[in-house]
């Protein structure tokens, strides 16, 4: 999927009109049954089938229903699993852009920033809840899973949930992730997908449980490993492609330590640097072709990652410091290319200049839980995304970056940061 992108003046950016509030509409009944339609094929390809647990409390009351987000498929999932009930989504900004944004307005969509505190959001929950009478699906990580395990979620998404006070379900897929990972340059691979669906919460349960409780039913749900599914259930998973592009999720090699110089293709994934390569065999397990495999399952390579962010930082030398190309996004007509610019990123948070330093705009280490990463970014390319309610900045770095490593990095330095505001008021106190 692409998006409309205009090479824009910054000062001209500035001029353009904001995006502008608007209810949710209620699903239209005909354009869900021709999306319902169209999503078939998909879902006879994967050969999609879903069990539930405790939807028989529910019956036919709006819920709140939240999904985890490991593909493309999970929207078309969503169809194959609820329709023909009336069910709203709740989407980003840049997913909802230009001409396909007004069909799925129609379709009882309604847009927010990824990552950004948006209260308007709550109330146009509400409002497709109580007042349109529809479902809400929404993607409590926001962000794509990078690494087939659950993408870092908000705190206390409880007491949203009591607030609501509407019933609580979770779907949880398995084989989205490992048909069409992210990191695998979107090529689609035969592997079957199902759903659990359960109601986790009735409104009785949401009123006697507390936030603390709810919070622990909701890690429970989004507690997954695709990586370990596939290898304990013995999913192959054997096209020559399957490794291509995995230096995304793997990009520091534990052999020599050097950052950036992996390639993954084909079935293999080495290291430049030292020349060391890894076998990434039918389960999505990888052996190293000579000497000793640090890391077999992909998952524990990403956590021995994050702790080398945690020493950076712990260490003060973490640093990001980058040219980038700049696109800027203000409303659902499309993004703006503004050209280049120049990014940072360290204890204090991010620092991103452009436009003949006429866009200076800073993110504290605070602002969110999470980062905007993704890759090959509507086919554009890897890139890091920052911003608030009234811009959305997309940054496409120009040297050697992992933007997976700026959200883990975003990630430590936001729950430092925290920790610190804690022990200061524990001070102050």
């Amino acid at each position: 999927m692409k998006i409309k992108n205009v090479k824009m003046d910054y000062d001209e950016v500035l001029k353009l009109p904001r995006l502008k509030h608007k209810n949710p509409r209620k699903p239209s009944f005909l354009l869900s049954t021709l999306v319902r339609i169209l999503v078939e094929p998909t879902l006879r390809q994967i050969e999609f089938s879903y069990t539930e647990e405790r939807m028989d409390l529910v019956k036919d009351k709006p819920c709140l229903i939240l999904m985890n987000h490991s593909s493309f498929t999970d929207m078309k999932l969503a169809y194959g699993i609820f329709y023909p009930k009336k069910t709203g989504f709740v989407t980003s900004v840049d997913a909802m852009s230009g001409i396909l944004g007004k069909f799925m307005r129609i379709l009882g969509c309604t847009p927010t920033h990824k990552f950004v505190t948006d209260l308007s959001l709550l109330k146009d929950i509400e409002y497709m809840l109580k007042v349109n009478k529809t479902n809400v699906i929404m993607y409590p990580e926001a962000g794509y899973s990078l690494d087939g395990r659950t993408t870092t979620l908000p705190r206390r998404l409880g007491i949203l949930l009591k607030r609501l006070g509407v019933p609580v379900v979770t779907v949880i897929t398995t084989g989205a992730f490992a048909r069409d990972p992210m990191y695998n340059m979107l090529q689609i691979r035969d592997v079957k997908v199902s759903a659990h669906v359960k109601c986790i919460a009735t409104e009785e349960e949401l009123k006697e449980k507390s936030v603390a409780e709810l919070d622990a039913l909701i890690d429970e749900a989004f507690s997954f490993d695709n990586f370990a599914w596939q290898r304990d259930n013995k999913i192959v998973i054997d096209e020559p492609f399957r490794a291509d592009g995995l230096q995304r999720i793997l990009y520091k090699c534990p052999h020599c330590g050097a950052e950036n110089k992996t390639e993954g293709k084909g079935t293999k994934l080495i290291c430049h640097a030292c020349e060391k390569e890894w076998e990434m065999d039918e389960y999505g397990q990888l052996s190293a072709l000579s000497g000793e495999t640090e890391f077999s399952h992909i998952p524990d390579w990403y956590d021995w990652q994050r702790e080398c962010v945690h020493k950076e930082i712990e260490d003060g030398t973490y640093l990001l410091d980058t040219d980038v190309d700049i696109v800027i996004q203000v409303n659902l007509d499309g993004v703006c290319d503004i050209g280049s610019g120049h990014l940072t990123h360290n204890a204090e948070g991010f620092h991103l200049t452009g436009a003949d330093g006429r866009l200076d705009y800073r993110q504290p280490a605070d602002f969110t839980h999470t980062l905007y990463a993704d890759y090959y970014w509507y086919e554009i390319a890897d890139t890091i995304g920052i911003g608030d309610n009234e811009f959305s900045y997309f940054c496409f770095p120009k040297s050697e970056v992992s933007v997976t490593k700026e959200r883990i990095a975003t990630e430590e330095l936001y729950k430092i940061a925290k920790a610190n505001r804690r022990k200061a008021r524990k001070k102050e106190e």
